[in-house]
Formats: C-alpha cells, structure tokens, sequence
C-alpha cells in the first residue's frame, strides 16, 4: 500500500463503499418484494365474495300465469238422418240466433220411409175397423148354438192385437216424421259458427260427414262467445287466493297493452300430482266479441304480501345435503351457513321465512367450495342486485311482459313443429 498514492487509496475505498451500498441494496429491494408478494398471495389466498342484504318485500304481488280462454258454450252439430247435403247457410264466423237454419238435407230415402210409414199406418187402422166389426158380431152371437165362447174371445183378441199394431204403426209414423225435422240443421243458440265442415252435395248420415273425411265429423260448430271462460293453473303456492270475488286481468298478443277484466268463477279444488297446480276456471265479458275462443292469454293476479317477509336473489341459495342454506359473513369475516326456510317464488327473488335478518350479510352467488368457517374477504354488490324495492310494480310489468313474449314464442314454434 505504500507504493498507491494518497488519492488511488482513496478512489479504492470509495469503490468498496459503492459497492457495498448496491449489494446491499438489492438484498433490500429483495426483501421487499419478497414482503410484497407474500402479503399478496395472502390477500389473494382469501376468497373475495359478493355480499348484500335481504330486502323487505312489497306489499302487493303480481302473479302472472298462462291460460286458455274458451266459448261459453260450444256444440258441434252432427247429421240426425242420412242424405245430401242440399244447400248450406252460414259460413264461418257467421252470427246466428237459436233456431237458425245452418243447412238442409236431401233425404229420399228418408222421404220413401215416411211414405211407407204412413201407408203401413192406413192399412193398421183398416184392418182393425175390420176386426172390431168382426168382433162386435161374434159378440153379439154369443150364448147361441151358432158359436163357442171360445171362437169369440179369439175375435176379440184379434181385434185388440189389430188396435196394438195400429198405435205401433202409427208411432212409426211420429218417429219418421220427427226424422223430417232433422232434414234442417238448426242453432241450438245465439252464438257464431266457427266451423263449417261440409258442402253442397256431400253425403251425411246420422253419424256426421263422411264424404271428404272418410270419418265421422261434425258439420257445424257453434259458440256462444257473449261471455268467455278462462282456464288457468293456479301453482298450489298460491292457491289460498282462489275465493268468491277474486279479480284477475288478462292481456293477449292482438291487443298490446289493453287488459280486460275477468272474474273468478271456480275451480277444481284438487291438485294435480304431477304439477301441483289446480285448474281454475274465470268469466270474462265479451259483449263486444273482441276475444275469441282458443286464445292464449296471460292472467294477472294481485296477491298480497307481508311486507315483513324477507326476500333474497335465487343465486344466493345453497342447495346441499345438510338442506337449504345461505352464507353469511359474521363479524370475523369468516363464513357462516344458515339453515333457511323459504316462502313463495317471486321470480328473481325468494321469500325467506326464517334463518335470516335483514342485518346480515349474504354471500351472494356463493361458489360450491364454500366452507363453514372459512375465512372471506367483502366486496361490494352488483347494482341491482341490492336495490330497494320501490319499483316493483314497474319491474313485475317487465317480467310478466318478458313472459308473454316467451309462450307466445314457445306457442308459435309449437305450430310449426
């Protein structure tokens, strides 16, 4: 060291110094980032979840059904005799009032029997004037040695088998002519003609047409549509609200945004096993013949609600073998499971009567590998999710509108299949 001058000792130890500061450094920076990473995959090693709160439910709900509406009233109008069809009158969607003719048949066969009946019926009462004659000149003999007794009770029989086959005779002669009646096919009531299945021509016997079909069909239909029944599916959730005076609406596809009000009439009072509904049975008014027989419709119910019960997202159940739960968050942040019991379906949302107050925090769309106790991380909820419910008339409208788009759909792909 003797041979450095002052000034390369001193540029030396500046050197190690440099060097010392940048090894030095780098082990800190290491440490660092090895503090940083670690206190990541600790955060990242705690699962985030999505957490709201139970709601209160509305006051009123709107419960939107599928139905059917059908006639009044509606026959199909079958052949009484055998013929041809001579001549129709009405045609579909005709209007008709009870007694209106629809058609007539050609019946010569028919005419021929009737003819026949009433020739058989003159030579019945001939033949017993004949006998009653006869009868009364046996009579008068009787007790002389000109007759028995016995050939004049043979008389007088013969005369009351004669009056016998005279009323059969002429009970055949009634019978063909109340079959002349049925050569006109009549209304049986005020309604409309929705169906006309023959023409001028065709062969009918008393079975119906059997030209065009080659089996037995109805020639007319009738349907009395001043008053319209209305049969929905009532789930077994909501069948407490079928009584005396219950309202409904109904809106159909052909008019957007009218509703037309239908009035509860009865209903089956049993459930059906496979979809545990009740078929139920409502009167709505057509006087103006706006709604027709075989429409879909949707039927809107306003059912009341206790507004106390709690209601939830559907993704917030759990559905495991220790049954129906939720996941709550408690104060630790760690993960609770609540055995809950549920009310009614609203759609979206689930009543929920017990297991849960509106101050806990639900873990909304749980994951399946969510443990009781394990330890969680809070994060906000999606908007709309969490939302107070003060638009829930605006928002069942919306859904019940989505709904009757979705079976009109379903109906028109039913048509074409």
């Amino acid at each position: 060291m003797a041979g450095f001058s002052r000034q390369t000792k001193f540029l030396f130890l500046i050197g190690i110094v440099v060097a010392c500061a940048i090894v030095g450094f780098g082990i800190f920076q290491r440490q660092q980032d090895l503090s940083h990473l670690q206190s990541e995959a600790r955060e990242y090693s705690i699962p985030h979840v999505q957490v709201i709160r139970a709601q209160h439910g509305p006051p009123m709900q709107n419960l939107a059904l599928p139905g059917n509406i059908s006639a009044w009233y509606e026959a199909p109008i079958y052949a009484q005799v055998s013929g041809y069809i001579q001549k129709w009158y009405k045609d579909y969607g005709a209007d008709v009032k009870a007694g209106d003719v629809l058609a007539t048949i050609d019946t010569p066969s028919l005419d021929a029997q009737y003819e026949a009946a009433k020739a058989n019926l003159k030579v019945a009462e001939t033949r017993f004037q004949l006998a009653q004659v006869t009868a009364k000149r046996w009579k008068a003999l009787s007790g002389t040695q000109a007759v028995s007794q016995q050939e004049v009770d043979v008389q007088i029989a013969n005369a009351k088998v004669q009056q016998a086959l005279v009323d059969a005779a002429s009970h055949e002669v009634a019978r063909y002519a109340a079959l002349q009646g049925f050569k006109k096919i009549i209304a049986p009531f005020d309604g409309v003609v929705t169906s006309r299945r023959t023409d001028i021509g065709d062969y009918v016997n008393n079975d119906g047409d059997l030209s065009r079909h080659g089996k037995s069909t109805e020639l007319f239909t009738v349907a009395d549509i001043h008053c319209l029944r209305v049969f929905v599916d009532v789930p077994q959730d909501y069948s407490s609200i079928l009584k005396p005076g219950l309202k409904a609406e109904l809106s159909v596809l052909q008019y957007p945004g009218k509703r037309f009000s239908a009035t509860f009439m009865t209903s089956a009072r049993a459930f059906n096993v496979a979809t545990r509904t009740v078929t139920t049975e409502l009167m709505v008014d057509n006087k103006a013949h706006l709604l027709w027989p075989g429409t879909f419709t949707i039927v809107h119910f306003k059912t009341p609600e206790d507004p106390k019960i709690l209601i939830i997202p559907q993704q917030a159940l759990i559905f495991r073998a220790q049954g129906l739960q939720v996941a709550v968050v408690d104060q630790n942040n760690r993960i609770r499971m609540h055995n809950i019991t549920l009310g009614n379906n609203l759609g979206k949302m689930v009543q929920v009567t017990s297991g849960i107050s509106a101050e806990d925090h639900i873990v909304n769309n749980p994951s399946a590998d969510l443990l009781e106790g394990q330890v969680v991380k809070e994060v906000g909820s999606t908007p709309g999710y969490n939302e107070v419910y003060e638009n829930t008339e605006s928002q069942t409208s919306k859904h019940e509108h989505d709904s009757l788009k979705k079976n009109a759909a379903q109906a028109g792909s039913s048509v074409n299949e």
